[in-house]
């Protein structure tokens, strides 16, 4: 087995019948057996930092066992079942067993030596016991996160932060006070803060004292949750928010435009969208709709009216709303010159509904239909869309 890292995502060859069961930023893993199972990773410094982290936790009842490991992999435990995250999905209330284990393995971390004291949802596995193990150690002796930033931030966009503290200071008062002095000494102010650019194809970068408050970032800019209705944008560059902010507020009574509170030399104060992302709907229909087809059209044509440059809406911008679609990263809007909608049509045709969205504008646009048909759409090296 090898890993190898590509242009977005890492590489895979695995000439053996072992399964792929999950792969993120560092590495790939493989079930061996009901027992074990494989890591393997594209550098091999993060190999033997995981395999560190792993060791120093073996006593302990939060961790994996691990049985081998080598230059770029580690052989552990395989631990059968969810992720916390898929666990509490659309749960209204937060069990205490639940509570009681998340803050046993934050003991256990400061235990192991960890100055990672933080895991997200996704890292943390429910057994069919209802125990809890943590998975995924690489950063566990590299990044500094003295209170669970990750794990209060995850539990808050499920709307389950305050049933967890509430809990929790009643079972552990000195390390939710330990954590509210903590927040009180780095209050998160989008005013003062500022983004660095992750450099060329990067995300920027975020401190980890802000990151409790993140919700997304991009190349542009990061997006924090500031209140139940309100998020804020922070630019790494002043001219990018100047960009949206000229779209975000001329462009103020267009439908699919969020709500604009407040702006400075280099952030946006907008309406906080509760929706899930187009991109991530699509994943779970088997076809596309008319109506999804005619908000899509709807809104190019208003872009189109209204002096968009850039003609375009990817579908993990748009956010579907109860008041309809949303659309969020007009950085260039304004600025960069683009007539028809290359990256829509290519997000289609990877859901595999672009000819379905095709037929449907040729139905209720003949025209539009026309203009991006009259030559073939180019899907980025990936071939044409048929006609």
């Amino acid at each position: 087995m090898k890993i190898t890292k590509g242009e977005k995502t890492l590489e895979i060859d695995n000439p053996t019948d072992y399964p792929l069961i999950g792969i993120g930023t560092q590495g790939a893993v493989f079930k061996l057996s009901e027992e074990k199972c494989v890591k393997i990773y594209e550098d091999p410094v993060q190999a033997k930092m995981e395999a560190e982290a792993l060791l120093a936790g073996q006593q302990l009842s939060s961790f994996p066992k691990i049985y081998e490991s080598g230059e770029n992999y580690v052989v552990m435990e395989y631990l059968q079942g969810v992720t916390l995250k898929e666990y509490l999905k659309n749960a209204s209330y937060i069990p205490k067993s639940i509570v009681r284990g998340l803050l046993t393995i934050l003991q256990e971390f400061k235990k192991a030596g960890f100055t990672m004291v933080d895991a997200p949802l996704r890292h943390i596995i429910v057994l069919k016991n209802k125990k809890l193990k943590a998975i995924d150690h690489v950063n566990a002796f590299k990044r500094d996160h003295p209170v669970p930033l990750k794990l209060l931030r995850d539990l808050k966009i499920i709307l389950l932060k305050d049933a967890f503290l509430s809990q929790a200071k009643k079972l552990e008062p000195d390390t939710v006070r330990e954590w509210e002095n903590y927040f009180r000494r780095n209050k998160f102010d989008f005013r003062t803060a500022l983004i660095n650019s992750g450099g060329s194809g990067e995300s920027v970068k975020v401190s980890h004292i802000d990151a409790q408050n993140l919700i997304g970032k991009g190349h542009q800019g990061a997006v924090f949750r500031i209140s139940e209705t309100k998020c804020v944008k922070i630019y790494s560059k002043t001219n990018h928010a100047e960009q949206e902010q000229e779209v975000l507020l001329s462009g103020k009574e267009l439908p699919f435009i969020p709500k604009v509170y407040e702006t400075g030399e280099n952030y946006v104060v907008m309406e906080f969208l509760d929706g899930p992302d187009l991109n991530t709907f699509l994943k779970k229909q088997t076809k596309l709709s008319e109506a999804i087809t005619r908000q899509l059209l709807e809104m190019l044509t208003q872009m189109k009216k209204f002096g968009f440059k850039q003609i375009d809406a990817p579908l993990r911008h748009i956010i579907i709303t109860k008041n309809g679609f949303k659309m969020v990263d007009h950085v260039y809007a304004f600025v960069r010159e683009q007539e028809l909608p290359l990256e829509l049509f290519l997000n289609l045709h990877e859901r595999g509904f672009l000819g379905t969205f095709l037929e449907h504008v040729k139905v209720m646009d003949p025209e539009t239909y026309k203009t991006w048909t009259k030559i073939p759409i180019p899907l980025d090296g990936k071939g044409t869309a048929a006609t």
